[in-house]
C-alpha cells in the first residue's frame, strides 16, 4: 500500500456518514445529496440500484414521501467502521454496522425498525469524501448476516415456547 488514511481522514469519513444520516433522516435532500459523488451509486433493498444525483435525489424522495409515517422520526445510526485504503490514493472501501431507530409518532413509542452492515466506496476525486457508491444490506433473513463461523443452529431443533400455565403465571405454586 502506497498510502494510508490519516486520522483527520478517518474523521472526515466519520463525518460524512453523519450528514448522511441527518441529510436522509430529516428530508434535507441538499445535505443528503452533498455526501455522494456526481456520479455515485446507491444500492438499497426496497429501491434496488440507482445511479446519479437525479435518481438519487428520486429515490430518497419516494422514501420520505410514499410512506411518509414510516420515514418520519426515524434515526440512522452507523458504527464500528472498518476503512481499507485502496491501492489508488484517495479511495477507501468502508464496512460498518447501522440500526435504524424509529419514532412512532402515532402511537408515540419507539423500537428499532431494522439492522444490518453496509460496504462502501467512498473517495475523495471531488474534493472532500463523498459516497461512490453505497450498499445497504438489511438483514431480513438469516442467510444476510455475514456469518463467519460455522453455522450451527440449522442443527437444532425448532424451539417452541412452553405452555403457559394460566393457574401459576406468578411463577410459584
Amino acid at each position: 500500500m502506497a498510502w494510508e488514511l490519516t486520522a483527520l481522514d478517518r474523521m472526515e469519513i466519520q463525518e460524512l456518514y453523519a450528514r448522511y444520516a441527518w441529510g436522509i433522516d430529516l428530508a434535507d435532500l441538499d445535505m443528503a445529496l452533498s455526501t455522494f459523488t456526481q456520479d455515485a451509486g446507491f444500492d438499497h433493498l426496497w429501491q434496488g440500484r440507482v445511479e446519479g444525483h437525479a435518481a438519487i435525489a428520486d429515490n430518497l424522495r419516494s422514501l420520505w414521501n410514499d410512506r411518509q409515517h414510516w420515514w418520519y422520526g426515524r434515526q440512522h445510526l452507523m458504527n464500528h467502521f472498518i476503512m481499507e485504503p485502496r491501492e489508488e490514493e484517495g479511495e477507501v472501501d468502508v464496512r460498518c454496522f447501522f440500526q435504524i431507530l424509529q419514532f412512532q409518532t402515532d402511537y408515540k413509542t419507539n423500537f428499532v425498525f431494522g439492522i444490518g452492515t453496509r460496504i462502501d466506496h467512498v473517495t475523495k476525486k471531488e474534493g472532500p469524501w463523498r459516497f461512490q457508491s453505497l450498499h445497504v444490506n438489511a438483514w431480513t433473513a438469516a442467510d444476510q448476516v455475514p456469518w463467519k463461523g460455522d453455522f450451527l443452529m440449522a442443527e437444532r431443533p425448532n424451539h417452541v415456547a412452553p405452555p403457559v400455565d394460566p393457574d401459576n403465571l406468578g411463577g410459584t405454586k
